[in-house]
C-alpha cells in the first residue's frame, strides 16, 4: 500500500514542500510541535529507516543537514533537533524540529494547530533559506 508521505511527494495530496532532489523530499509536519517541524523522507517507500542502504542513509542525512540549517536561518531557535521513530507512518522519515530547550522535542506536546497561510509562509521562509545555501 502507497504511504501518505508518498501521496505528498507525488502531489496527490497537498503539502507545504520544503526542497526535494531526485532521491528526497522534505516538508512541513502537518502536525507540528513547533513551527518550522519539517519531515525528511526517502522517495523510494522504504518503511524502516535502517533498511536504507547506507550510500542511500547518508546522502538522506547530508540533504537532511541542509534543511535543518536553512530551518535554523528562517525560524528563531538555538537547534534543529533531529528524531526518528518511525511508528506513525510505514516510510523512513527523520524529524528536524526547531528548538530552544530539550522539553520542545517532546512528541506528547500538543500539536500546533496553524492555518494553511501560516503553514505556506512557514515554508516559504525555509524554502527561501535552502535556496540561498544551494
Amino acid at each position: 500500500m502507497t504511504s501518505i508521505f508518498s501521496k505528498i511527494i507525488r502531489g496527490e495530496i497537498s503539502g507545504y514542500k520544503i526542497a526535494e532532489n531526485d532521491d528526497f523530499f522534505a516538508f512541513l509536519d502537518i502536525r507540528p510541535i513547533a513551527k518550522g517541524h519539517t519531515l525528511v523522507v526517502p522517495k523510494k517507500e522504504t518503511d524502516y529507516i535502517f533498511d536504507i542502504d547506507d550510500n542511500e542513509l547518508g546522502r538522506m542525512m547530508i540533504f537532511a543537514k541542509k534543511i535543518a540549517i536553512a530551518i535554523k536561518e528562517a525560524i528563531p531557535c538555538t537547534r534543529v533537533g533531529v528524531a526518528v521513530m518511525g511508528l506513525e507512518v510505514p516510510h523512513a522519515h527523520i524529524h528536524l524540529i526547531p528548538i530552544n530547550k530539550e522539553a520542545d522535542m517532546y512528541f506528547c506536546n500538543p500539536k500546533l494547530n496553524l492555518t494553511p497561510e501560516e503553514f505556506e509562509t512557514i515554508a516559504q521562509n525555509i524554502r527561501l533559506t535552502v535556496n540561498d545555501e544551494q
